[in-house]
């Protein structure tokens, strides 16, 4: 069923189902208002009687009669039976029919001075017992509500053609207002219908107005750009990959055919060796590197995070920098070793001032590439490394002393493949800087880099001390 039929139809039975209880309650009260009115119509009616027969302490019936033939009686189907305190029928109005008072009855009027009920055949009955000086009498007295019972039945038949009406109305207004209501999902929905991968671009739906459907276009038209960005970006993703990958590999089919083509000497065999372990290591580096992006943009809930000692991590590194820079081939000439120089802008009190709750390999990871990125920059081959930390988190800085960034590429190294105008002599694939901050964005942590041309470049992290 269709979202407006529902709104029509919860719309339809909501206001049928009030409109049925407010004619109940009206009719209900109604009746009871005419029943009360009536019964202490008949209970006045009752006490003029006896307040008429009674005179100068006796009881003169006569009187009673004289006036029942007169204009006395206006009650439609009235009949009126006076008794004496000893239950002797003193007067009654009804002819040729015998007359039955039940003297439990009689009894309970002459105990509470009073009685009224409404009975089977739509009749009311009032019954008091009346003193006046030394005389009494109980005075019964019934009739029918014939114009009362008559304004019940034309109120409920009133009640009944309006809800009917109303019920029609209540149908075809319902229909109408959900139409209106759903006409700008309606529109939404065609307009999503036409977008697909080739036409993301651009493409949005209309979004007017401050109610909940303007505001689901908005997101809608936000989750688009999200859409065609990510798109944009494994385009460029795959483009720029499979550009890095061809490259070495492009170069070592081009040496190992030159290296086939006739015999050579030995020194040549070893270069052209060397040559392609370079080429090869640069792939081993670039499907790590990919490896690693991918493993970072996981969901956090894929990773376990436990306590992290950073300032034992960070001396970890100097070790994995002096395995990762050792000559490939035994006997090269050894380039000069890195030197990672780890200070503390303050001395910690306490062991947990240094304690980070993230993920250990992917921290290893994070410093691991910041380290080995400052040392390919660095004019000496040296990193400076400093650790502060506050109350809420610690704060690491890598420093090199290499040439800098230029001002208009710092918004951009952190991009996947994108590599810097003044890297294109060093090796590398562009997947270092961007595999960090995702990384500590997984730590909800932030990374940002200062740097001046001709002096250097530092990169500053601060990871928080418990994980949210």
């Amino acid at each position: 069923m269709k979202i407006k039929y529902k709104i029509a139809l919860s719309y339809s039975i909501s206001a049928f189902v009030l409109l049925n209880t407010f004619a109940i309650l009206a009719y209900y009260f109604s009746a009871q208002s005419r029943k009360a009115e009536y019964l202490e119509r008949l209970e006045y009616r009752a006490r003029s009687i006896a307040n008429v027969i009674i005179e100068d302490d006796y009881v003169k019936v006569d009187l009673l009669r004289k006036l029942d033939k007169t204009t006395f009686q206006d009650l439609y189907k009235e009949t009126i039976l006076v008794y004496n305190p000893s239950y002797d029928l003193l007067y009654s109005n009804i002819k040729d029919t015998a007359i039955r008072t039940s003297r439990h009855l009689l009894d309970y009027i002459k105990k509470n001075g009073e009685y009224s009920h409404e009975r089977d055949d739509n009749g009311e009955l009032v019954g008091v017992y009346y003193t006046e000086g030394n005389v009494s009498v109980i005075v019964l007295v019934t009739s029918f509500d014939k114009y009362g019972f008559q304004n019940l039945l034309n109120l409920r038949q009133i009640l009944i053609i309006e809800i009917i009406v109303a019920v029609i109305l209540l149908v075809v207004i319902g229909y109408f207002f959900a139409e209106r209501l759903v006409q700008p999902i309606d529109k939404l929905v065609r307009q999503v219908q036409t977008i697909n991968a080739n036409n993301l671009q651009g493409s949005t739906v209309d979004a007017k107005g401050k109610d909940e459907i303007a505001q689901l276009g908005a997101n809608f038209n936000t989750m688009l750009q999200r859409l065609s960005n990510a798109f944009d970006l494994q385009k460029s993703f795959v483009s720029n990959a499979s550009h890095e990958l061809r490259t070495p590999l492009a170069s070592i089919i081009s040496q190992l055919q030159v290296a086939l083509s006739k015999e050579r000497s030995k020194e040549v065999y070893q270069d052209i060796l060397a040559s392609v372990l370079e080429d090869a290591q640069h792939l081993s580096d670039l499907s790590n590197g990919l490896l690693q992006l991918a493993q970072s943009g996981l969901d956090e809930q894929q990773f376990v995070f436990g306590e992290v000692r950073i300032d034992e991590l960070l001396l970890d590194m100097g070790n994995l920098i002096k395995l990762k820079h050792a000559p490939a081939i035994p006997g090269a000439e050894p380039q000069k070793a890195p030197r990672v120089d780890i200070r503390f802008l303050k001395v910690p009190e306490h062991d947990t001032e240094l304690i980070c709750e993230g993920n250990e390999s992917l921290l290893k990871i994070l410093f691991l590439n910041l380290l080995d990125n400052a040392l390919k920059f660095s004019t000496d081959n040296t990193t400076f490394v400093t650790i502060d930390f506050t109350s809420d988190s610690i704060q690491v800085l890598v420093k090199d002393n290499g040439r800098g960034i230029p001002v208009e590429e710092q918004v951009k190294i952190f991009e996947p493949f994108y590599r810097g105008s003044n890297s294109h002599q060093v090796r590398g694939h562009g997947l270092g800087l961007s595999i960090c901050k995702k990384i500590v964005q997984l730590h909800n942590g932030q990374i940002s880099v200062t740097s001046v041309e001709g002096q250097g470049t530092t990169f500053t992290v601060i990871l928080p001390h418990r994980h949210q």
